[in-house]
């Protein structure tokens, strides 16, 4: 993939991105028909405002893209992102960049901007393309670029066409790619191999169950391990969703997607891990050997669970990943899941709710976000909420009977299967954008993945 960036070319238009204090200067310095033009048309580097600015002899000379204000210079990471379809067909090389502006997070934005889902339906594109900004990373930018374009793909996937073999199949490809040795338990192996909640919820599907495992890196590296959950198409089980919450369940696997596309960037900087991911894939389905409500389910670390509501089966099939996870005490063990609705609630489609046992964890991981604006908001393992998932005859409840702090309580489930000593980050997250803004359209995203990318490689690297 090229993401449209391109070695310098002759007659490439230069683009200036422009703050509101850094503007007054750039039109002093201007040519005296490009001040005349940008006084003519109003434009005063608001943010998200674009000017295009003629040459003397008529043609496109150059273009101006607004920032705002000076507090919004974090924005210019997707300063070029508006502009692969907003601009005439051309070159384009940047031109003028604010003060402390990142030039691979612009290269970046500019990349993440020309994906399409086009799996369906061609879509036709300009031909737009940038010249690389000096100074900028280019692996970093095209393995993040790749990494975040697969975790699209997959969630934007109908789930007629990508059920627990496709996606699988999906996990297979990417570790071979980088040499991982990885494995599949499926079906009723996983009970032979003491995965039971994964089995329980996927054993009504058509479509096996399945725990892929793989393992990459020098066995000596610091041990990182992604658990991603990958519900490829959730009905809510017997406690059946209405057609409106059913709507959008074929990327109840977008946690397996983003743990798969941040997988591969990892394994292809090569980073200095020992990486291992876990991925449980199911369908939660609806047939005559469903897990009923008030069943009673034996974990893989021996807890058992009430199923106190079938649709809340994500959980489940991450407590005995999460539980395989913990016997290797990684360094850093992360789960990424589209786990509750409480979370989107709470916090809207653009902030991933972030869970954390280790304040020096969250911090790090929250100052990751804030730079690549890959935005997490941390939230509480509130302790005294524990006792609203008791169960009268089981060691613990998947779901609670109250209707409050629903994220809150389904972390707090998962934490039981995390052994304490154990740096650990829970991520639920929506996973998808209901609009389009720059460089993230409409439809699935890799929630994160950009954050927890740069955490690793800063951490680890």
């Amino acid at each position: 993939m090229a993401f449209s960036l391109i070695d310098d070319t002759p007659g490439a238009i230069p683009v200036a991105l422009l703050t509101k204090d850094c503007f007054p200067a750039w039109l002093e310095d201007a040519a005296e028909h490009e001040r005349n033009w940008v006084r003519a048309i109003g434009f005063s580097a608001e943010a998200d405002k674009l000017a295009l600015v003629p040459a003397e002899g008529g043609r496109l000379g150059r273009v101006l893209v607004g920032l705002g204000g000076k507090t919004e210079v974090a924005s210019a990471n997707w300063g070029l992102a508006s502009l692969p379809d907003g601009l005439p067909e051309g070159s384009y090389r940047l031109d003028a960049v604010p003060e402390g502006a990142d030039p691979t997070r612009l290269a970046l934005g500019w990349a993440l901007a020309t994906y399409a889902f086009t799996r369906y339906r061609a879509k036709s594109r300009t031909s737009n393309a940038l010249v690389w900004p000096a100074g900028a990373d280019r692996g970093r930018v095209e393995r993040l670029a790749r990494a975040v374009f697969l975790a699209r793909d997959l969630a934007n996937t109908p789930a007629g066409d990508l059920g627990p073999e496709e996606l699988a199949a999906e996990a297979a490809r990417v570790a071979e790619a980088s040499g991982a040795h990885h494995r599949e338990i499926v079906g009723d192996d996983l009970l032979a191999e003491n995965y039971p909640t994964i089995h329980a919820v996927g054993r009504a599907s058509t479509r096996p169950p399945r725990l892929v495992d793989f393992v990459w890196g020098d066995r000596a590296a610091p041990r990182v391990t992604l658990v991603g959950k990958g519900v490829c198409f959730d009905t809510g089980g017997l406690d059946l969703k209405t057609a409106s919450g059913m709507r959008l369940m074929k990327k109840d696997m977008a946690g397996a997607a983003i743990v798969l596309g941040l997988a591969q960037a990892i394994m292809d900087a090569q980073l200095p891990v020992r990486l291992r991911v876990l991925l449980p894939l199911v369908e939660n389905a609806v047939s005559g050997n469903a897990v009923h409500p008030l069943d009673i389910v034996r974990t893989r670390k021996g807890l058992t669970v009430e199923i106190g509501n079938t649709d809340a089966e994500g959980r489940l099939i991450l407590c005995d990943a999460l539980a395989e996870a913990t016997t290797e005490e990684p360094a850093l063990l992360v789960d990424i899941a589209t786990l509750t609705g409480a979370a989107r609630v709470a916090l809207g489609p653009e902030l991933a709710a972030l869970f954390c046992n280790d304040d020096a964890l969250a911090r790090a991981l929250l100052e990751a976000a804030a730079a690549e604006d890959d935005p997490l908001w941390r939230m509480p393992l509130w302790r005294p909420y524990r006792k609203m998932i008791d169960s009268k005859i089981a060691d613990i409840n998947n779901v609670s009977e109250s209707p409050h702090a629903g994220a809150v309580t389904a972390a707090l489930y998962l934490q039981e299967f995390v052994e304490p000593q154990i740096p650990w980050a829970h991520l639920d997250v929506m996973a998808w954008n209901p609009q389009s803004r720059p460089g993230r359209p409409e439809g699935a995203e890799a929630t994160a993945l950009r954050a927890l990318y740069a955490h690793i490689a800063a951490c680890f690297g």
